[in-house]
C-alpha cells in the first residue's frame, strides 16, 4: 500500500508491504496549506478582565490569577505595612495579600468573590 505523509513541510511517499516494513520512494514539497479562516471574536465574558482601576495612593496588587475569599480590611481602616489585607484563592491554596505600606485603606476596588488576573489592583493605601 502507498501512503503520502506530510512532515515538516515534505511529502514522503511511503509504501509499506504485507511485513509491515516501510520504504520511502519518493519525498516532494508539500503544497502549502489551505488558509483558515479566523476565527470570529467572541463578545466578552464574565472572566474577562476590568478596565484598568485608578485611585490614590500606593496600590496593592494581585501576585497572582484568583479568587478573593475573603477581605479582612475595610476602607478608611488604618493599617500597617504586613497587615494581611486579603486573602485570595489561588490553585487551592490561600494566599495572604498584605499591605506594602502603612497608612489608610483609601479604597477596595474588588469585593469577596471576585475573580482577578495578576496584577490587577485590589486596594490603594493613602
Amino acid at each position: 500500500m502507498k501512503y503520502i505523509v506530510t512532515l515538516n513541510g515534505k511529502n514522503y511517499e511511503v509504501d509499506v508491504d504485507e511485513l509491515n516494513e516501510a520504504i520511502v520512494t519518493n519525498v516532494t514539497d508539500a503544497a502549502p496549506a489551505p488558509a483558515v479562516p479566523a476565527a470570529p471574536t467572541a463578545p466578552q465574558s464574565a472572566n474577562t478582565p476590568a478596565p484598568a482601576v485608578s485611585g490614590t495612593g500606593t496600590p496593592v496588587k494581585a501576585p497572582m490569577p484568583g479568587t478573593v475569599l475573603k477581605i479582612n480590611a475595610e476602607a478608611g481602616q488604618k493599617v500597617n505595612e504586613g497587615d494581611v489585607i486579603i486573602i485570595l484563592e489561588a490553585m487551592k491554596m490561600e494566599n495572604e495579600i498584605v499591605a506594602p505600606v502603612s497608612g489608610t485603606l483609601n479604597q477596595l476596588t474588588v469585593q469577596k468573590g471576585a475573580a482577578v488576573a495578576t496584577d490587577d489592583i485590589l486596594a490603594f493605601i493613602g
